[in-house]
Formats: structure tokens, C-alpha cells, sequence
């Protein structure tokens, strides 16, 4: 691959939201791990690797992770800020996805790097799987709801595990757009 088919692949790599998702267009489970091996090949300070997944591919378990997003919503969601369409829309996101894998990050039980650096490694598997979307025209969106991030018992999360949010995968019809960035010039000291 040269840098201006890399360079190429990045400039066309979007978000593309649920609603644009093609319904019951399913994902070869072959696809996801795929995505899952790129994500596993990610920069790691001290080789501590600290991505998890846990991966809701049948309709069962999209549907079961809808139903929490929900749920969660309609119980943690102050009266005056409740909206019943946004509710509504929780619940039905997973089951627009052709599959949603919640992404985790495991904390180095030595803690031999600050928690920023684990983080960061985890974005940049999520990266590697955005990048590996991309690349096959597979629509993806990475989600961070209160629900995804306090959902520790409903992942069934360990010690030291933390949900960093959800990712949205689907066969979509989203036209292709142009992406928006403000010059690097303008983010750039040269010293």
C-alpha cells in the first residue's frame, strides 16, 4: 500500500450513523473478526493490550442490549430532559446495526503506565477497526452514551475493566460527503 492509498483511506473514513444503516443486512461474523484481529495489532505502551470486546451480533443480543439502553435512559433521564423519541431511538439502534461491539478497556493490574496511555491504546484499536471499515465500505459509528459507560454489570465488566463505549457496525446507503477539517496549518507551531 503506498501513503497516498493510505492517505486516502484516512481522508474517506466517516461516521455513519444507525439510521443510515441498510436493515437486516447481516455481518459475516468473519468480517467482525477481522476487524477485531486489526484492533488486536493496535499500539500498546509496555505490550499491557488493554482492549476488550464484547460483541452483540445475533438479534437476541442486540436486542437485549437495546432493551438496556432503554431501560437505562427511562430510569437515569431527569423529567424535564426526557424525550420519548430519544428513548425510542436507544432501543432501536442495535437492531439497525448488523452488529455492535462494546469496547472495553482492561487496566494493567500494575499499573506500569498512567491510565491516559490505556486509553489511548484502546482509541487507536478502535481506529484500526474504523480504518478496516472503511476500507470494505462497512458504515460504523463509535457511540459513548451515560448507558455504554456505566454499564459495568450489564457487560459483566472484571476489576480493572471499563466500558469507553459502543461501536455501531451496518451495510449502509449514506452518499458519500466530503470531510470538514480546519487547516493543520492553523494547529501546527513549528518550534
Amino acid at each position: 500500500m503506498t501513503v497516498s492509498e493510505i492517505s486516502e483511506l484516512i481522508l474517506r473514513r466517516r461516521a455513519v450513523f444507525p439510521k443510515f444503516y441498510i436493515p437486516g443486512k447481516p455481518i459475516e461474523r468473519a468480517i467482525i473478526e477481522q476487524l477485531l484481529e486489526n484492533a488486536n495489532w493496535a499500539p500498546t505502551h509496555r505490550l499491557t493490550e488493554p482492549w476488550r470486546f464484547r460483541v452483540f451480533h445475533s438479534e437476541e443480543s442486540r436486542q437485549k442490549l437495546g432493551a438496556y439502553l432503554s431501560d437505562f435512559y427511562k430510569k437515569n433521564t431527569p423529567p424535564e430532559q426526557f424525550s420519548e423519541e430519544k428513548m425510542k431511538k436507544s432501543g432501536e439502534n442495535p437492531l439497525l446495526a448488523g452488529a455492535v461491539i462494546a469496547i472495553v478497556m482492561q487496566r494493567d493490574a500494575e499499573e506500569r503506565v498512567p491510565e491516559f496511555e490505556e486509553i489511548a491504546a484502546v482509541a487507536m484499536a478502535v481506529q484500526n477497526m474504523w480504518l478496516t471499515c472503511a476500507a470494505i465500505g462497512l458504515g460504523c459509528y463509535w457511540s459513548t452514551p451515560r448507558a455504554a459507560l456505566e454499564a459495568n454489570a450489564f457487560l459483566d465488566l472484571q476489576p480493572g475493566q471499563r466500558c469507553l463505549g459502543l461501536f455501531y457496525l451496518g451495510w449502509d446507503n449514506m452518499p458519500a460527503i466530503p470531510g470538514k477539517r480546519k487547516s493543520i496549518e492553523e494547529k501546527v507551531a513549528w518550534l
